[in-house]
């Protein structure tokens, strides 16, 4: 459980609207279960919970750029950054292409 064995951990599952994706699926020889594509991105890595029923959650990660951190350990910033994401506001500035130039 997230590194370390018998520890507890709380998880927020975030919607409840849990659907079948499989039906009788069995671990391989290897202990291994292939989920279906249409759940998994290659950019996707996963924390895996189980409880004592036996029920498996996993939960989708992505990794950020070490240089990218401080945007989400600075909340007061964090919280500018969402609120201009939510305003949606897009001003069109026209091409810029007469400012490239071609590569030798």
């Amino acid at each position: 459980m997230d590194g370390q064995a018998g520890r507890r951990m709380t998880i927020t599952i975030t919607k409840q609207d849990f659907k079948r994706v499989g039906r009788g699926v069995k671990p391989d020889t290897r202990r291994r279960v292939v989920l279906p594509s249409s759940l998994v991105r290659e950019d996707i890595t996963y924390h895996m919970y189980a409880n004592s029923d036996g029920q498996i959650v996993l939960n989708p990660q992505v990794t950020i750029p070490a240089s990218e951190l401080w945007l989400f350990e600075n909340k007061d910033i964090l919280a500018m950054v969402d609120k201009g994401m939510a305003e949606e506001e897009v001003i069109d500035l026209g091409s810029f292409a007469e400012y490239v130039e071609d590569a030798p």
